[in-house]
């Protein structure tokens, strides 16, 4: 697959770096009057507050605002020019699928009201990294050249299970894998690797791939624990068909960054 040409954005703290670069220079001479006349030092004068209130967010840069994605705060800060990057396997469901979360959802959502359907389904391989745009092509060729030799392979994802994220900020309903486990393990082995290439943050110690089938902001642990989560596991159990629509064939490897995706198919 080709990859498709990337827009980066400069940083705007190094444009200031480099602004004041140039007034000290102009103020130790350069920028001074023909001799007899005073020399006064460049000044940046200040901006109006009518003129800035026009263009918000371009002394600062964009400011996060969690109301806009269904409360959800980000683990890292936006900065111009990085590219949050996320490396998974992706889950096409089958069309018996939503029925599956038609059941599920409702039953959670007793116990937490703001449960979130999930609007698509994979299972990671990585953490969330950042990226600076002009290393997108070259991970992402490090990475094909690592699932290069990956076989494709079959998993089985049924037994529901409750997680929350690192800052527990948010809480998932998941379906673990029960087989197929030891080849996520060989992919994450592959991942990690380019990941130390790029002096990124590697995948958990002891991970439990899953395919997170809702959200919600906060931890909800204590609420989906126990009572609600045998009564979920007894909806997948008895569910029709339910071992054969959750036995999945991994075929490939996706990279996403920022907007961009890139497909890496498995031997």
């Amino acid at each position: 697959m080709s990859a498709a040409p990337l827009v980066g954005y400069s940083s705007s703290g190094s444009e200031d770096e480099d602004e004041a670069e140039v007034g000290a220079q102009a103020g130790s001479g350069a920028g001074c009057r023909p001799r007899g006349q005073s020399c006064l030092p460049s000044q940046r004068l200040p901006v109006p507050d009518s003129v800035l209130s026009m263009f918000p967010g371009t002394e600062e840069g964009p400011k996060d605002d969690s109301a806009k994605h269904g409360g959800r705060v980000r683990t890292f800060p936006h900065e111009r020019g990085n590219w949050a990057t996320h490396v998974y396997v992706p889950y096409e469901a089958r069309e018996e699928f939503p029925d599956l979360l038609d059941e599920l959802l409702p039953h959670a959502q007793t116990y937490v009201p703001g449960l979130v359907r999930m609007e698509a389904f994979h299972l990671s391989l990585s953490q969330s990294v950042v990226l600076r745009h002009h290393w997108i092509l070259p991970f992402v060729q490090a990475l094909k050249d690592r699932m290069a030799s990956c076989h494709r392979f079959c998993f089985t994802a049924d037994r529901v299970k409750i997680y929350t994220n690192q800052e527990k900020t948010r809480t998932f309903v998941g379906l673990e894998v029960t087989s197929g486990h030891a080849q996520f393990l060989d992919l994450v082995s592959e991942v990690d690797r380019v990941m130390e290439e790029f002096d990124l943050t590697t995948f958990y110690q002891n991970p439990s791939f899953h395919i997170s089938l809702a959200w919600c902001v906060g931890d909800a642990l204590p609420q989906l624990e126990g009572q609600c989560l045998r009564a979920l596991q007894d909806i997948v159990d008895q569910f029709e068909d339910s071992e054969m629509l959750l036995r999945v064939h991994a075929e490939q490897v996706r990279c996403k960054s920022g907007n961009k995706f890139f497909s890496m198919p498995l031997k």
